[in-house]
């Protein structure tokens, strides 16, 4: 990796365990960049729960904490 990947690159804390992604990418591009969907997850991100409205204006930045949680559906049988 050069010196300039690396300084476009942020390190993120996801449910605990280390992730890199390039700097300044979006909530919903990190998410699926971790395959997931993001319309079937909630995320707290800096120990807050981050609202859907926000998500499109929410860059990945260097040290960030997320804890992401996937939606289950169900009902009884």
């Amino acid at each position: 990796m050069s010196q300039q990947e690396v300084s476009q690159t942020v390190t993120l804390q996801v449910n605990g365990e280390q992730h890199q992604c390039p700097a300044a990418v979006s909530l919903p591009a990190f998410l699926e960049r971790l395959g997931l969907n993001p319309r079937l997850v909630a995320v707290e991100y800096n120990g807050e729960i981050l609202h859907r409205q926000f998500w499109d204006n929410t860059t990945m930045q260097d040290g960030d904490r997320l804890e992401i949680v996937t939606i289950v559906g169900g009902g009884r049988g």
